[in-house]
Formats: C-alpha cells, structure tokens, sequence
C-alpha cells in the first residue's frame, strides 16, 4: 500500500506542477516556465519517495519498466490505477483554486488538455502528434532505464530524468501540449470538456507504444552480455 501511495503522491506532485504552472503562470511566461516545472516536479517526488515505490508517477514509465523486466507485470495495473488517482487529485484542487478567480473555469483545463488538429498548439496533424508523442516517451524510457541500470552512476537518476523530461516538453509543448505521460492526459481531459475527452486516447496509446518500444529493446541494444 505504501508504494501505492508514493505513486499516487509523485503524480500529484507532477501534475499539480505542470498543470498549476500552465494555468496560473505560463499565460505571460511560456513554454520553458512549464517545461522547468515539470523537470523539477519530477526531480523532487523522485527524491522524495522513489525509494519507496521506484518513482514512476507515470503508467508509460511502469508499463516500459515491466517490459525491460525491471518491473513485475502483476503490479502494472495498480500502480496505473494510483497514478491516475493522483494526478485526477491534482487537477481537482486546481479546479478549486481555479474558481476563486471566476469566469470560465473549465476553459483552463481545455487549454492545458493534450490535444491535435485544432487543439494543438501548433496546429499539428494526428500522425505528427502520434509520431512527436511515441518518440519523446521511447526516449524518456530509454533515459530513465539507463540511469537506473546497475552499472550507472548511483544518485543522480532523478537529476537526469527531470532535466531529460523538461527538454522533451520543450519540444513537444508546441506540438500537442506535452503528454508522455497518460495520467497527465486523463487528469486534465477530465475536466477539459468534449473535445480533449474524443482525443484523450491518442495521448493514451503513443505513450505507451514509445514505453513499449523502448521497455522491449533496451535490453538488446544495450545489455553487455550482447556486446
């Protein structure tokens, strides 16, 4: 249990910092103010109780590590489940910060909701969006199964991960609102209306397809045994 409530702690942590940022800061900001939330959001859960659950906070993070086979299979489901607990927790105490300051209120989980076509920032096509969002999260797991691998440094993992993810939403805020992260995208479709609900599976499936890709490969490519 406790490594169900680390999870869902990380994810809160996560999406409060990512999401609180895009709303309440970013409007006269911009994209690195979110990008270095998130990077630091990450880095500090991870610190915080990584040791406790692994510090995930990301069901693309525990399906690619169960499929490097650093990650029992028969624990993926509640882990995803405390996940996107957490980060629905997140986005519901934002909603209540958010009313205090009237109008709208669900216009600001619209914008900050993953989305293509219309709903990209850029106004990016679905197949770029697939594309943009299957790679960022392949290359985030290969980077999360590299430091955490045996023979990497010992200490600096959430410093590398948080730095790694902040550049992947450099590039991908731009594109489709950064997901790589499926909790993140449940978390602000819940209360983003319609259009970022119809989308939400994009941003539930490339995640995990990049997860899957790189879970399934690292060993190959990168194991010594296979040098």
């Amino acid at each position: 249990m406790q490594r169900l409530i680390a999870e869902a702690f990380g994810t809160f942590v996560l999406v409060a910092g990512v999401i609180g940022t895009a709303m309440f800061f970013a409007p006269t900001a911009g994209p690195l103010t979110v990008a270095l939330a998130v990077g630091l959001a990450v880095m500090g859960a991870a610190y915080a109780v990584g040791h406790i659950s692994g510090g995930h906070f990301n069901p693309a993070v525990t399906i690619g590590a169960a499929a490097a086979g650093r990650f029992a299979w028969r624990d993926v489901l509640p882990y995803i489940g405390a996940q996107i607990v957490g980060g629905a927790l997140a986005t519901t105490v934002l909603l209540g910060v958010r009313a205090g300051a009237g109008g709208d209120v669900f216009a600001s989980f619209t914008g900050t909701s993953n989305g293509y076509g219309d709903s990209s920032p850029g106004g990016f096509a679905l197949p770029s969006v697939l594309l943009a969002e299957v790679v960022a999260t392949a290359v985030f797991l290969y980077i999360i199964l590299g430091v955490t691998d045996r023979r990497a440094p010992s200490g600096f993992a959430p410093i590398s991960i948080g730095l790694t993810l902040t550049m992947l939403h450099l590039v991908t805020i731009p594109v489709s609102n950064a997901s790589i992260n499926p909790a993140r995208s449940i978390a602000t479709a819940i209360y983003g209306g319609a259009v970022p609900l119809e989308q939400l599976w994009a941003f539930i499936v490339a995640p995990i397809v990049g997860a899957l890709i790189a879970g399934f490969s690292y060993n190959f490519l990168f194991d010594r045994k296979r040098a």
